[in-house]
């Protein structure tokens, strides 16, 4: 009995940092020409979804209000090998979503298309940004009333998938384990080699040194 509660203290630990570690919410603040990028470190075959919305800077009210629908956001998703996964324009509030093929660090990049518009004219837009991440994309509400499930079924379907989750992330933790072997590797036969490389040039010089000591004193008849 004890041993079946310490398993899903486990289970509800590792599920709860899952879910801190794939649902990230913030804002930030952009100029007119400005482009902010940010990093995820995403499994592969992992759904992303992204909902913002944009705020446009009064400055007479001095607040920051809803942006104009003429006020558009340009949304760049490259995936670990610089390749661009999405590249699409958006109104000013929407959402995108892309699905991970490699796993890795992923660019999310957002700028605004103001410089079509006077509008904007040097202002500050701050841009509301919400990404999920994995089983966190998923309308738990809908999928019930779709496939009329119960709420026990439901329940479990969630913790389903939040083991999937789980799983993938561990497989992505070992793929950068993997990766940062080989580069240890890797540098660790590097530096003996160069050190073989020294130790080889050392060893000629010196016996170059002795060489020319010995014919500059055969010259000087010294020996």
């Amino acid at each position: 009995m004890v041993a079946v509660k310490m398993q899903y203290c486990v289970l509800s630990v590792l599920l709860l940092n899952v879910y801190y570690t794939f649902v990230s919410s913030l804002y930030f603040h952009i100029g007119e020409t400005e482009k902010k990028c940010f990093i995820e470190e995403i499994p592969d075959e992992t759904m992303i979804i992204g909902n913002y919305r944009t705020q446009l800077y009064d400055k007479q009210k001095e607040e920051y209000l809803p942006a104009t629908q003429g006020l558009g956001m340009f949304v760049e998703v490259k995936d670990p090998d610089e390749k661009v996964i999405l590249s699409r324009q958006y109104g000013s509030e929407g959402r995108f979503t892309f699905t991970s093929h490699t796993p890795g660090e992923h660019q999310i990049c957002l700028h605004s298309n103001s410089s079509k518009f006077a509008l904007f004219a040097g202002g500050m837009l701050r841009v509301h940004l919400d990404i999920q991440v994995g089983e966190h994309t998923n309308n738990y509400a809908e999928i019930a009333a779709k496939d009329k499930l119960t709420e026990l079924q439901l329940r479990v379907r969630q913790l389903v998938e939040q083991v999937d989750q789980i799983q993938k992330e561990q497989n992505y933790q070992r793929y950068r384990e993997e990766r940062f072997r080989q580069t240890s590797e890797s540098t660790n036969q590097r530096v003996l080699w160069w050190s073989i490389v020294q130790t080889l040039i050392l060893v000629a010089i010196g016996f170059w040194q002795m060489r020319h000591l010995k014919s500059f004193f055969e010259a000087k008849k010294l020996v």
